[in-house]
């Protein structure tokens, strides 16, 4: 992610030499994202990911490294944390709380095919069933609550028009969250930030095949519908317009269906979780494009496209047709 906080190499090389990695032959700076400080850092023995975590404080970081190991070890392509001879897998780097994982092999399919997204979505049904026996809980940090206090903080730098739509899509987000309906929702440990950049594919054996899911620092528990909402509304969206593609929604959809069964009332929600998904990011984008923060390669991303997509989830309503059997 953006550098935040600038690491030395004798410091890298002292944390991987402790965790039993190696000695670091070379260490750079990630430029995309802008949560965490993230490096990549080589040895002898590997490729990992160094993470200093910027916001997150040390109460919340167990959840994810926890839940990026218990899926790890049932399977799931994903960052593997590094432990200390203790077990921790949080460490401490230039004062701040510090994470090593695994990196993961290939690169990012930014203009994905319908296979593709197939991929992505059978992969994304298991890691939900992967996390039905995981123990721990943490509230989805970027949930709802987290937009009831955000709005009122970017409101000042919207036009009138968009305060009254931010306005009023967090009130119907509520009262849906509410709803008899809204809370029947099956719930569980979710990705919550599946975007494209998050995935990694390779065809080095000529068949271009998933790798690995990454980036699991805004995960959380929350509806399981809103980790695939997140993915329709990048796997399957014109950048330009923000509509949905509805021929590779319903190839991601039923290949998520295919491996966890959507329940009834999931594929009547998903309209309204589509639009969620879409607020969220679109909130997101509009705190850090108005109140940023200084970092070394920080690269804010534009807020309007997240709104074009809740504008189109709202005027055209998309419903997956009725599952295979």
């Amino acid at each position: 992610m953006a550098v935040y906080t600038e690491v030395g190499f004798d410091e890298a090389d002292a944390l991987l030499q402790r965790l039993g990695l190696g000695a670091l032959t070379d260490l750079h700076g990630i430029r995309s994202g802008i949560e965490n400080t993230n490096y990549y850092a080589t040895t002898a023995k590997g490729q990992w990911v160094l993470t200093l975590f910027e916001r997150l404080t040390r109460e919340h970081l167990p959840y994810y490294l926890a839940l990026m190991q218990h899926l790890a070890q049932r399977g799931i392509p994903v960052p593997a944390p590094q432990a200390d001879a203790s077990g921790a897998l949080l460490h401490t780097l230039a004062g701040k709380p510090a994470a090593v994982v695994t990196r993961l092999p290939g690169s990012h399919r930014l203009a994905p095919t319908s296979e593709q997204g197939r991929q992505v979505g059978s992969m994304l049904a298991r890691m939900h069933l992967a996390a039905v026996d995981f123990a721990l809980e943490q509230p989805h940090l970027r949930g709802l609550d987290w937009w009831i206090a955000t709005v009122p903080t970017v409101l000042p730098f919207v036009s009138p028009e968009q305060a009254g739509l931010l306005s009023s899509e967090l009130e119907f987000q509520r009262q849906l969250a509410a709803s008899p309906a809204g809370r029947s929702l099956p719930r569980g440990a979710i990705h919550a930030d599946l975007f494209r950049d998050n995935v990694m594919f390779d065809a080095t054996a000529g068949e271009d095949r998933l790798c690995g899911f990454f980036d699991f620092y805004f995960a959380g528990t929350d509806a399981l519908l809103f980790d695939l909402a997140v993915c329709l509304n990048d796997w399957c969206c014109d950048p330009d317009s923000g509509r949905l593609d509805e021929a590779r929604a319903s190839a991601f959809v039923a290949a998520y269906d295919g491996v966890r069964r959507l329940t009834g009332t999931e594929r009547r929600l998903l309209p309204a979780l589509l639009r969620a998904a879409a607020l969220r990011f679109w909130l997101s984008r509009l705190w850090d494009w108005h109140l940023p923060r200084d970092a070394a390669l920080l690269q804010p991303k534009d807020p309007g496209h997240f709104e074009r997509v809740l504008r189109e989830r709202i005027a055209n309503p998309w419903h997956p047709g009725a599952p295979s059997d």
